[in-house]
């Protein structure tokens, strides 16, 4: 199917969210960025997804969650009824949609009858690999997309040991949530699946498991309670989901005179503050930068994603 036949197929959608009407109604306009949207799904892999949020089959928005989720949840339906008692615990960080793509993939699962673990609040990745193993669920879901740029969000599938999707599971999802049609896939009701308790919310309960956890795996707690006495320690954020969890455990571990950078400590996608800063350090170094890329020296990650975003 070409890109212009998807694209007329979500322009007979009636009920699209109204963010998602305007970015049709802007890509109407734009051939260019219409194709980019509309001619592939979103690649799916054992590391999940992640791509650009908005209207499309190649963009991140609540139609290509359900559709990931459904591929899940027809995996779960097809192994023992046990699978979907032990459920699925699902975690978010702080980028736009995040919150709101957690709540879309508990929804789709408990359309098919499968126990969700819903945190309360954003939570780092760690945190929910640990909850996946602490809880015994057969899966966990992560809507994050790490380091890429603020326009971005993804997806992640972990398993019950709590690392990534083992290849072949990965596989079936893939499979299954192709199968699906993204606008037809079933989606229940929050207040009914907390009723009937397929809808659980974790939180502190889960992060003091976790902080007691993270104790035992200090490497010489003994020397760290010593000298964090008087060791005085700056730690950001950066906006992001670590600063309900790394205070408490640099406390555990002996650390008392930590200061928090409180500019960095809201829990939002990046601030245009931040963005200032850091487009005021990168604009000089322009010509030199991209002439490492083009002699083809390996750059880190993120200064490679800055360099798409702002050079």
């Amino acid at each position: 199917m070409s890109w212009k036949n998807n694209f007329e197929i979500w322009q007979q959608q009636t009920d699209l969210p109204s963010d998602l009407q305007a970015d049709m109604q802007n890509l109407a306009q734009d051939d260019a960025q219409a194709e980019d949207a509309f001619y592939q799904p979103l690649s799916f892999g054992t590391a999940g997804m992640r791509g650009i949020m908005g209207a499309g089959i190649n963009r991140m928005n609540i139609y290509t969650v359900r559709q990931a989720t459904e591929g899940l949840a027809r995996l779960m339906d097809s192994l023992d009824v046990t699978v979907k008692e032990r459920g699925v615990a699902i975690s978010y960080d702080s980028r736009h949609h995040s919150a709101e793509f957690a709540l879309e993939a508990a929804k789709v699962l408990g359309a098919h009858e499968i126990k969700v673990y819903l945190f309360d609040a954003l939570r780092p990745t760690p945190e929910l690999s640990f909850t996946v193993r602490h809880l015994k669920a057969y899966a966990g879901i992560m809507i994050t997309a790490s380091h890429n740029p603020k326009d971005y969000n993804g997806y992640k599938i972990y398993g019950e040991d709590g690392g990534q999707m083992p290849p072949k599971e990965s596989d079936i999802i893939t499979e299954s949530s192709r199968q699906a049609d993204m606008f037809a896939v079933p989606v229940a009701d929050e207040s009914a699946l907390r009723e009937k308790g397929l809808l659980v919310t974790i939180g502190q309960d889960i992060d003091d498991v976790y902080l007691d956890a993270i104790k035992t795996v200090t490497i010489n707690p003994t020397l760290t309670h010593e000298i964090g006495q008087d060791m005085k320690l700056v730690y950001t954020p950066l906006h992001g989901t670590g600063a309900k969890i790394a205070g408490p455990a640099l406390e555990n571990a002996g650390f008392k005179n930590v200061t928090m950078v409180a500019a960095q400590k809201n829990q939002m996608v990046i601030s245009q503050r931040l963005r200032c800063q850091i487009q005021k350090i990168m604009l000089p170094l322009r010509w030199q930068l991209k002439q490492l890329l083009k002699m083809g020296l390996m750059l880190p990650l993120l200064w490679t994603q800055m360099l798409i975003e702002w050079v």
